[in-house]
């Protein structure tokens, strides 16, 4: 039976390196769903959940939070590469969840005084955090 090998790769080394018999990412053109003989190509990934359905067990699925980043997909390899990158267990909730606060105030702040540019790094941030709870409560 054919499969796919996983590797998410950030700044800080590998995060995951598994085998899947699905993957399942959201680039910045809409959601995409992977199985073996996929095509080769590269693509930019939005912020957002990877769902890793592994071989071991059709039950046993790992998510991981992926900050964006690209996938490039080549002979039933998936490399991932992303500034950063959390599988749901190693998620600690309630940072994420202060880290949701924190960037909802500085929008707010950034809103109230104008300032774009900080306004837009803190959409950001919210949408990391957000994306972390959302992955930590899959568990």
């Amino acid at each position: 039976m054919a499969h796919l090998t996983v590797q998410i790769v950030t700044p800080d080394g590998l995060v995951y390196d598994h085998h899947a018999s699905f993957v399942s990412v959201r680039t910045l053109d809409g959601e995409m769903g992977i199985l073996p003989r996929h095509e080769n190509m590269i693509a930019v990934l939005a912020v957002d959940e990877v769902k890793v359905k592994r071989i071991d067990d059709d039950t046993h699925v790992n998510w991981i939070a992926v900050n964006g980043g690209i996938i490039e997909i080549a002979n039933d390899i998936i490399t991932i590469v992303a500034d950063s990158a959390e599988r749901a267990r190693d998620i600690d909730i309630s940072r994420a969840q202060r880290a949701k606060l924190r960037a909802e105030r500085e929008i707010e702040e950034a809103q109230d005084k104008h300032l774009i540019d900080q306004e837009r790094r803190a959409k950001v941030a919210l949408q990391r955090a957000i994306n972390r709870i959302n992955v930590g409560n899959k568990l």
